[in-house]
């Protein structure tokens, strides 16, 4: 079966590609290993050469990247430049860091000289989704090979044009060849390479099927893993938060990527005494909402990515409203006057929607929705808001706002999830560890954690 890039704006065939057979799988794998036995003999110094040109490339190139990205998978262009920077930024903190974050930890012992040393470990599998096509692969790759492994890249099927450029950023920046591999393959191969003793660890961004299936196939094979699964996060907002600013910044943190982040906000649990207030002024933001053509400058809002991610919305908005919930702001998407737009009447379109009056009881509470629908929730207190937010598998974000020091401390600690930010949208930072906890899955990527998990954490004694 052949993979296939779609202008989820158009539904229109970009480009077709035939997957790798069994035979250049296998000349694959075995440069790899080739590669690192020698690639891990660079020095941190010869790593970030090659990595601080990667970054160029990134930024020279930018406005091609990101009509890339926007044409697969229907980022606005602003969102998709602004991916494309933050893909350089990454690859040079970590030119920038690596050696420090690796460097010997001296432990004081009865030893003449004890130490902890990290180590690369070899060819590491990422298995990466569409919806960052660039950040999500160089937030991995930058790491990985600063620390002296090699990547192999399954991206998503629907993004297979942004998957092989990356290949040709990491050639054409001087990385051997072999440092880092794009496989064009369906997601039935994974588990055959996770299989391969050439495979030393894996890591996917995905759903919690796909983290399931990968921590399974590894296990089977005493692999190491690290996983960042789906979200349903949180944003609380209490009497004493700064209401215009919440309000403005919910909207954004909804429908950031077109609704389709796994740290999106997707819960607004709301302080009964605030709530009317603040659902009125994220109902006057979402009125502000263009939606339309991803690459047009004007544009706040594109496609889903895919006929299938829109029919999924679909029933799950209309399973909000079986159960108990109420439209309080959304159009039927024929309405949407960029629909008259002939060429958008075959994109993958959905209105930006409210939704109101749904409880803890409601099955679709519990679910993630993925694209542009807030959920939302009333709280009689801080404890009900913070018993609302933990009532969920997920645990990947959340976003907390209030101008009470001891509300803000109670918020921070009893939330369960990975990442908590108070009066602010919740988002990725290479200077700060990200991962989830529960479903959302685990290990961490990013600052000096995230480049040690695919290491030797080696123990040395010397007398």
């Amino acid at each position: 079966m052949a993979i296939r890039s779609i202008n989820p704006s158009t539904g229109r065939l970009i480009k077709e590609f035939t997957p790798l057979t069994e035979q250049e799988i296998e000349i694959k794998l075995s440069l790899a290993a080739d590669c690192f036995r020698e690639y891990r003999r660079f020095s941190f110094e010869e790593r970030a050469g090659l990595m601080f040109k990667a970054a160029d490339l990134l930024e020279n190139r930018r406005d091609d990247y990101a009509g890339l990205i926007s044409a697969e998978m229907g980022k606005t262009i602003r969102d998709s430049r602004a991916e494309v920077e933050k893909s350089a930024w990454v690859c040079r903190y970590y030119a920038d860091n690596a050696a420090a974050f690796m460097a010997d930890e001296m432990v004081a012992t009865e030893a003449k000289q004890s130490f902890v040393r990290y180590q690369p470990i070899g060819p590491v599998l990422a298995v990466m989704p569409w919806n960052y096509p660039f950040w999500q692969v160089f937030r991995f790759a930058a790491p990985a090979l600063m620390a002296g492994n090699v990547g192999l890249l399954k991206h998503a099927s629907n993004v297979p044009q942004s998957a092989l450029e990356i290949e040709r950023i990491f050639l054409q920046a001087g990385f051997p060849e072999g440092a880092f591999q794009t496989l064009l393959i369906p997601a039935g191969r994974i588990a055959g390479l996770t299989a391969d003793p050439r495979i030393k660890a894996a890591t996917l961004t995905g759903s919690e099927a796909a983290g399931a299936s990968l921590a399974a196939n590894c296990g089977g094979n005493l692999k190491k893993t690290v996983l960042e699964l789906g979200g349903s996060d949180p944003y609380i907002v209490l009497p004493d938060a700064d209401m215009e600013k919440a309000a403005a910044t919910a909207t954004r943190a909804r429908l950031v990527n077109n609704g389709q982040a796994c740290i999106a906000a997707k819960r607004f649990i709301l302080h009964h005494e605030i709530a009317d207030d603040f659902l009125n002024r994220l109902v006057a933001e979402y009125g502000k909402i263009r939606v339309g053509d991803p690459a047009d400058e004007s544009t706040d809002l594109g496609p889903l990515v895919s006929s299938q991610a829109l029919e999924e919305i679909r029933d799950q908005v209309a399973q909000c409203v079986a159960q108990g919930g109420t439209i309080a702001f959304g159009r039927d998407p024929e309405e949407l006057e960029t629909y008259k737009d002939p060429d958008l009447r075959g994109g993958y379109y959905f209105p930006p929607t409210i939704i109101t009056g749904l409880t803890q009881a409601a099955p679709i509470s519990k679910q993630e929705i993925f694209g542009p629908v807030a959920m939302i929730f009333r709280a009689r207190d801080l404890d009900e808001a913070i018993e609302i937010a933990n009532a969920t598998e997920f645990g990947l974000g959340a976003s907390a706002w209030t101008g009470n020091p001891e509300n803000a401390e109670r918020l921070i600690n009893e939330i369960e999830a990975g990442n908590v930010f108070i009066n602010s949208m919740v988002k990725s930072d290479p200077r700060l560890p990200f991962g989830g906890i529960k479903t959302s899955g685990y290990g961490r990527e990013l600052s000096a954690l995230g480049l040690r998990e695919f290491t030797n954490i080696k123990t040395v004694w010397v007398d």
